[in-house]
């Protein structure tokens, strides 16, 4: 029997982010933006350069602090978790990683598990088992022993989305997971995005700049526009000439491929 408890809880976005409003100095970036992340879902952030999108992730990961409103996961303020305690429920790649030149595979995705590991800092079984999943999800365990510095841009990437996988999470966050990769790589990496959401049913949040890859790989949109959220809901929804010339401020034709939306750009 499912009790109302359940339902509450099955009801419940993983994430929401209510009336939140950010400045740097006088500078107002975001003006009281709301949007809802919805469990096992793909959500892409997307919006003109300088529109709020990094600050709103960085709020969103917990990075920065809301100067009003609130971000909720699962419900609770993020604010008054631990920082430990949020990453036991969240990942985070970044746009920008960096780590030692020696440093091996293996060794990297293993710091995935540093939330989970006690005062000794020893992994067990449960660790070991995490870090081996998620380099063969990622298809990085041949390279376990290789040192980070002698593989290619996509394959680094594939790597950090390793370490953030060892961490077990529910929710993925990923700041720009395409770029400095050629098209290749980029689609590579989208596609292991959507992987480990169909087969593991995991909640994915990502920043994009490319307009057609964002509408192609996710499940929602969010767009930001003059610290606010314009435009939120199922790409083929929200997605128009109107929504595209509100976002970005130019006029594109939308058209149809393969009976998908895609935005002419040129």
């Amino acid at each position: 029997m499912v009790t109302d408890t359940q339902n509450t809880e099955k009801k419940r976005p993983a994430m929401e982010v209510k009336n939140v409003c950010f400045s740097y100095g006088k500078n107002e970036i975001l003006k009281g933006a709301s949007l809802k992340i919805e469990k096992g879902k793909v959500t892409t952030i997307m919006g003109a350069n300088g529109c709020g999108k990094s600050t709103l992730f960085s709020l969103m990961t917990k990075n920065l602090d809301p100067a009003k409103g609130k971000v909720l996961l699962g419900g609770k303020n993020i604010a008054r978790l631990r920082l430990n305690e949020f990453a036991r429920k969240v990942a985070i790649v970044h746009q920008y990683n960096t780590a030692a030149d020696d440093i091996t595979v293996e060794r990297l995705v293993s710091f995935g598990r540093t939330p989970h590991l006690g005062m000794m800092g020893i992994r067990g079984e449960e660790d070991e088992r995490y870090v081996n999943w998620a380099m063969e999800v990622t298809n990085v365990s041949q390279f376990r022993e290789r040192e980070l510095s002698r593989l290619s841009g996509g394959q680094r990437q594939r790597v950090w989305i390793a370490m953030a996988l060892a961490q077990g999470t529910e929710i993925l966050f990923l700041d720009e997971p395409t770029t400095y990769l050629d098209i290749r790589y980029q689609i590579e990496i989208l596609e292991l995005v959507r992987k480990l959401n169909r087969e593991f049913d995991m909640t994915i949040v990502m920043v994009l700049h490319d307009i057609n890859q964002s509408i192609y790989f996710s499940d929602k949109i969010i767009g930001l526009a003059g610290g606010k959220v314009i435009v939120e809901g199922e790409p083929e929804e929200v997605i128009t000439e109107e929504s595209i010339h509100e976002l970005y401020g130019i006029d594109l034709k939308v058209a149809r491929v393969d009976g998908r939306k895609f935005v002419l750009t040129v």
